[in-house]
């Protein structure tokens, strides 16, 4: 409970919220640790995926990520929740002290009765997740799940039907979507010009995605010439010929771990077929 100075026990005087703003930093770094989480369930869903690992094994990864966002969400709100109340008492300056506790608690539950399906869109890890991971089954001739449903709904229907043939139920989905195997050799050769940086015209060892227009270009190459326009105050445009996108940011780069994977299962292949 935090601190007060005043002579009246029923008035609010001055109360000090340094101790609860100090705790609420610490509360924020611990969103470091379910980033860390979910970047090491991201990798070893791709790993379990690119070794044709059984479903299994891939799904519990799938389940990670999304206690990971629902866990973020929910710091996220008690977060919010404390926030708003430190600023609630600091503006109205009640003539008596409020149940601090209980303005939390209220304001926490509002914040949790709008959770929605639409959350797990907004994580940005979680969609960068889900779209490697649709983009490695693809290239390895495996299905891919239904867009359309809600990440818990698809959950709950994977742990009701986990007791049942598995083999026939991979069957299933496969036939649902439609899905066909895919020869790896063809999709390997059909991206081999994906994997020459556009800036180096190099081959790439790692690989990095421009969320704005989708291009992708070697980390270091990129992260060099947006430092370079920027200590010339200028705007680093993407270096992809015919690309409209006029303001490449740091901010706009993420890890293209797919990508990254298929070149080296190309140098792999490779290195076999020479020896």
């Amino acid at each position: 409970m935090p601190g007060r100075s005043s002579s009246n026990s029923g008035s609010t005087g001055f109360i000090s919220f340094s101790g609860i703003e100090s705790a609420l930093s610490s509360l924020k770094n611990f969103q470091n640790c379910i980033n860390t989480g979910m970047d090491t369930a991201s990798s070893v869903a791709l790993d379990l995926v690119e070794t044709q690992t059984e479903v299994s094994s891939e799904y519990s990864m799938d389940k990670a990520m999304v206690e990971f966002v629902m866990m973020d969400r929910e710091l996220n709100h008690y977060v919010k929740a404390v926030q708003s109340m430190i600023n609630h008492v600091k503006e109205e300056r009640p003539e008596n002290i409020p149940d601090l506790k209980l303005l939390v608690e209220m304001k926490f539950l509002a914040l949790q009765n709008k959770n929605s399906d639409a959350d797990f869109q907004n994580n940005e890890k979680f969609v960068q997740f889900k779209q490697q991971l649709k983009e490695l089954k693809k290239q390895s001739g495996r299905p891919t799940e239904d867009g359309g449903r809600s990440e818990c709904g698809k959950i709950k229907d994977k742990e009701a039907s986990r007791a049942g043939n598995e083999r026939d139920g991979l069957q299933a989905e496969r036939e649902a979507e439609g899905t066909e195997g895919v020869d790896e050799d063809m999709i390997v050769t059909q991206s081999q010009t994906n994997f020459i940086c556009p800036i180096t015209q190099l081959e790439m060892k790692k690989p990095v995605k421009n969320k704005v227009c989708g291009h992708i270009y070697e980390e270091e190459a990129i992260v060099r010439m947006i430092e370079s326009k920027h200590r010339r105050k200028k705007k680093a445009c993407c270096p992809k010929i015919g690309c409209s996108h006029t303001d490449v940011r740091m901010s706009d780069l993420v890890q293209e771990e797919v990508l990254r994977r298929a070149i080296e299962s190309h140098h792999k292949k490779r290195h076999r077929e020479s020896e």
